[in-house]
């Protein structure tokens, strides 16, 4: 074992945050050996566990002692009395040492205790595939971000080309929405300047596919000329690929325009298709 892998290890043996990261793989012991349970299927006793780990009972006694709160925390616990006795009774024919209390770990506590045990060669084994597992995870999750935040530049550079030519509240907002994207978070928009598209208001009326296609461009139109009789200028425009492979300048469209959208199905097509049920609302769903 390297240098490098034996530090690692030990900080999973001194490190509870390390720890609480990776235990609920507890997948991870029967790849490194057979866990024997109670007949219930869920726990083991303080002998079990010393068995999976070859090592005395004493030593497992010992770390509980040493580190009880985490181990509680992670499924350990102990029944007397009645408790204890109705346990045993579901456990059908098994015999258990006679004893007042009964101590008992659940999967997540066994691998918890892998964590923690050294002398052990079983434990050992635990630890290495849990640190194989979390650097798997971690290479995959740095190689997630590196993709994210090539493909961020590069639409970092095709939106800095479009200044001038589109629309800025659009290019803002959608640059806001890339670099989100690059750093794995959601990006801060406020709700007024979400985009809006013709599409998904006419979709949002009760619109089947068909009068979609028909009315959408009209639709359009019509918002433009309203929104400019009611604002003294012309909406701001933006570029976005047809199905056919083109590229046509559209209107950048935010839900700030949604009055006007309203406006317009109210004025030319509520009659026509008077079926529609749903308004959209500017905080986002229907009103």
């Amino acid at each position: 074992m390297s240098i490098l892998a034996e530090n690692t290890e030990q900080v999973l043996t001194e490190s509870r945050t390390m720890r609480a990261a990776t235990v609920e793989r507890t997948d991870v012991l029967t790849k490194v050996k057979a866990l024997v349970l109670l007949p219930d299927g869920v726990h083991a006793t303080t002998e079990l566990v010393a068995g999976f780990y070859e090592v005395s009972t004493e030593t497992i006694k010992s770390l509980v002692k040493d580190h009880r709160a985490e181990l509680v925390e992670n499924g350990y616990h102990v029944l007397s009395g009645a408790e204890r006795a109705e346990f045993v009774r579901s456990l059908g024919d098994l015999t258990l040492p006679p004893a007042r209390h009964i101590a008992l770990f659940t999967r997540r506590t066994v691998l918890n205790v892998g964590q923690l045990l050294t002398g052990s060669d079983v434990a050992h084994r635990v630890r290495e595939y849990l640190l194989n597992v979390e650097e798997s995870a971690s290479t995959a999750a740095r190689s997630e971000a590196v993709d994210r935040a090539e493909l961020a530049a590069l639409q970092m550079r095709v939106l800095a080309a479009a200044g001038g030519i589109v629309d800025a509240k659009w290019l803002e907002l959608k640059a806001r929405h890339v670099a989100a994207r690059a750093l794995g978070e959601e990006p801060e928009v406020a709700p007024e300047d979400r985009p809006l598209y013709v599409p998904d208001f006419l979709r949002g009326k009760g619109l089947k596919k068909v009068d979609i296609l028909s009315v959408q461009s009209w639709f359009g139109r019509r918002a433009a000329a309203l929104y400019e009789a009611e604002y003294g200028e012309r909406p701001g425009m933006r570029t976005e690929d047809t199905e056919r492979g083109s590229v046509r300048e559209t209107v950048a469209w935010t839900y700030a325009a949604l009055p006007v959208f309203e406006e317009t199905w109210n004025r030319y097509y509520a009659a026509q298709f008077p079926q529609a049920p749903v308004q959209l609302s500017i905080a986002g769903g229907a009103a």
